[in-house]
């Protein structure tokens, strides 16, 4: 089934996840409406080059407790650009998407699971919207410090990383894996690694190369500390111990600026801890609500 909403001229795919029966989790097609809604709204927000769907078994866990609304950021998973699409790349950007997004769906206050990339646009939207969010959890996330030659480096092979892609890679042995090598401590199940590639391949070229350069970059370096400092929404920040995208020490660095920040490093787990060990990823993200 095909969910679809217009948010700012472009089409975003979204789902919804619901559970309305001990043990029984269904996907709600798109004549869902707020007034379908029977619990708590937990929104996922993906990262760079993803998609929602490796935010699909959180959800699924997550449903006896919040209806989980998942979708795909703009130019990347199926929320595919158009010509006409003139909006920048900036993160700020992508937190307004959100916000009209929750406005067309009749959302007044929903709680924010988001990871990497998309937990950099949670923050932002966080001090934009702060009556919009009931508490949130981010992900593989924190404070960058700026080098300006290492900076210039990642942003060369950033370029070629997007620019020589190709489908067939798909058909290559354990392609797949080797994706994915960088990025986890501890293996996944091969149909996830298989998607994530599928979903990095389908990026748009312009989304995917200009989220690189507003991600990484000197003004988030400047900008996304103060944006710590200012959250005043309860927030629970997990980082991978093992993280080499985005080292835990930058997390914990980022929590040290805000007392309403609660930081957790999960043991040998990398830059996606809840696949990697969802039943400690769970337990704390539990804990963390019922307080």
């Amino acid at each position: 089934m095909t969910n679809y909403l217009t948010v700012r001229g472009v089409d975003h795919y979204y789902r919804w996840l619901c559970s309305r029966q001990e043990g029984i989790v269904t996907e709600q097609n798109e004549v869902f409406t707020k007034n379908d809604v029977k619990k708590p709204v937990m929104v996922f927000l993906h990262g760079w080059g993803g998609s929602s769907r490796y935010w699909r078994s959180t959800a699924e866990a997550l449903s006896g407790q919040f209806d989980c609304l998942l979708y795909d950021l703009r130019g990347f998973g199926r929320s595919k650009l158009t010509k006409s699409s003139d909006l920048s790349y900036e993160l700020e950007e992508y937190a307004e998407d959100l916000a009209v997004f929750l406005e067309q769906l009749g959302l007044k206050t929903v709680y924010l699971n988001a990871h990497s990339m998309g937990a950099s646009v949670a923050t932002l939207f966080l001090n934009r919207y702060p009556e919009k969010v009931n508490k949130a959890i981010l992900t593989c996330s924190g404070i960058f410090e700026y080098d300006e030659k290492a900076f210039a480096a990642f942003y060369q092979f950033g370029g070629y990383v997007v620019k020589f892609r190709y489908n067939w890679f798909l058909n290559f042995p354990f392609a797949d894996k080797m994706f994915m090598a960088r990025f986890l401590h501890r293996p996944i199940s091969r149909d996830l690694s298989k998607a994530f590639l599928e979903d990095f391949l389908l990026a748009d070229y312009d989304a995917a190369l200009g989220t690189i350069f507003t991600s990484v970059s000197k003004k988030a370096v400047e900008i996304m500390p103060l944006e710590f400092a200012k959250v005043t929404i309860p927030t629970l920040l997990v980082a991978g111990e093992k993280d080499i995208i985005i080292p835990a020490k930058m997390g914990r660095k980022a929590a040290e600026l805000n007392d309403k920040i609660e930081y957790v490093e999960m043991p040998n787990t990398a830059h996606f801890p809840m696949l990697e060990d969802a039943e400690t990823y769970l337990s704390l993200v539990r804990d963390f609500l019922a307080r």
